[in-house]
């Protein structure tokens, strides 16, 4: 049972594209076969009806809504629609005293949130009682990290459905499917070659809602003849997308040769390089968060503590590409890009810790020295965890000559620094430091 009924006048406005063509099974569902192939869990939840509260993240147009209204036509359930965006605490309160109502009867409520991260806390606790004594069961969609958008009270009693960006060949067949299927263009004789399919489908960047508007604008601007065909050609599709043809191909080869040439450029300190390849990647679709990703790696693998800020520069970068998205952050990444480039370089973190996970992994019974143990209860006093600390707070030097490495591995240097930049004055202090221990060493 669902609440959605369409209206009288909806059937007279034209719907986009991608609302006619909203999947209503799993059967015309693409994507997301981690949760929803044959025996997986979320669709044997759907197929049996023992929906629970659950929370979708994921990118848009991945299936969010869309799995929801599947639910909302299979369901036995009341299903109620809700919107985060146009609902306050006076709704959500009045659709939980009806679903408590309906509960005495022994009749289920599904409460559909779309949007649940633009709740504010009070909004999200109206929903936590209901949610607690079984009146409603919550299915929440979010593009946002839920442990951070989501009241944990309530989080802890959903199960989180992680969605993943669509494929290209995901795109590409639901593509094909518009062009056939009678509620998109299966009535009209339209003509588009498969390469400009996919350079749609390359140009979504797991968007299934995104691909859908581009290829319904192409065929509105197609080319039309004198008996109603339509051709779209490769300029139509340019002109839609305001790109040219994306130059990343099916294997992905182009797509690591152009993260690797960006990655280079930086390191040899050539910003000019480093803006090319980055306008290259963007221009042609790629996720600016993935690019913000690899920045921030960049910033201390080959930055590190020769200039600090740089990680700073990086991360900020990246909130600006999660929070306002493609065109408004390239100017965020150009500057994190550039800052890059120009900044001292050094890749002692990086070797530091490589040294240091060959050790790891090879020497994995290596004792905690008793020394620097943890001493929360008696027992452990008594086998002499903690026995001789040394608080380095309480010395002139605020320094010991405690040692904290197994004796295995006393002595071993895995962090070098260079001395560029500001890690030139690390390296004057780190020696220092080592020269007192050396002179302070317990034995001299």
């Amino acid at each position: 049972m669902s609440d959605y009924q369409p209206t009288l006048f909806e059937g007279n406005v034209p719907q986009p594209l991608a609302e006619r063509m909203r999947p209503k099974d799993l059967d015309e569902f693409c994507g997301q076969e981690h949760l929803l192939g044959d025996g997986k869990i979320l669709r044997r939840i759907i197929e049996s009806d023992a929906v629970g509260s659950m929370i979708f993240w994921g990118p848009p147009g991945v299936g969010k809504t869309t799995l929801a209204r599947i639910i909302a036509h299979r369901t036995k359930a009341k299903f109620v629609d809700f919107s985060a965006v146009t609902s306050g605490i006076k709704e959500i309160k009045a659709v939980m005293e009806s679903a408590e109502s309906a509960r005495r009867y022994g009749q289920k409520t599904i409460v559909f949130v779309d949007e649940i991260h633009r709740f504010n806390k009070s909004q999200q606790d109206a929903f936590l009682p209901y949610v607690e004594k079984g009146s409603i069961i919550l299915i929440g969609a979010t593009t946002e990290n839920p442990s951070f958008e989501v009241n944990g009270a309530l989080l802890s009693r959903c199960k989180v459905f992680v969605l993943q960006a669509l494929k290209t060949e995901d795109i590409v067949k639901l593509l094909k499917r518009a062009l056939t299927d009678v509620r998109g263009f299966g009535g009209q004789s339209v003509t588009i070659d498969d390469d400009l399919l996919e350079t749609i489908a390359n140009f979504a960047n797991g968007d299934a809602r995104g691909a859908l508007s581009t290829l319904e604008m192409a065929v509105l601007n197609g080319q039309t003849a004198d008996d109603g065909s339509v051709t779209v050609t490769k300029e139509t599709v340019e002109q839609c997308t305001s790109r040219k043809s994306l130059l990343y191909d099916k294997n992905g080869e182009e797509h690591y040769n152009l993260i690797s040439a960006l990655h280079k450029s930086m390191r040899n300190s050539d910003p000019d390089a480093a803006v090319y390849w980055l306008a290259r990647m963007l221009e042609a679709g790629e996720d600016p968060i993935y690019v913000a990703r690899r920045v921030t790696r960049f910033a201390s693998e080959d930055i590190g503590l020769a200039d600090p800020r740089a990680l700073s520069v990086a991360i900020d970068a990246f909130e600006a590409c999660r929070l306002i998205g493609m065109p408004e952050c390239s100017v965020h990444l150009t500057e994190a890009v550039v800052y890059m480039s120009l900044a001292p370089k050094s890749n002692a973190l990086y070797t530091a810790y490589e040294s240091a996970k060959k050790d790891a992994l090879t020497m994995l019974s290596e004792p905690v020295p008793l020394v620097i143990r943890n001493a929360p209860t008696k027992l452990m006093k008594e086998l002499d965890y903690g026995k001789g600390y040394q608080y380095a707070h309480d010395t002139a030097e605020k320094l010991t000559n405690m040692q904290c490495l197994p004796d295995s591995l006393e002595g071993t240097r895995y962090y070098r620094p260079d001395g560029k930049g500001e890690e030139g004055e690390l390296k004057e202090r780190l020696e220092r430091i080592l020269e007192w221990k050396k002179r302070h060493k317990k034995g001299n």
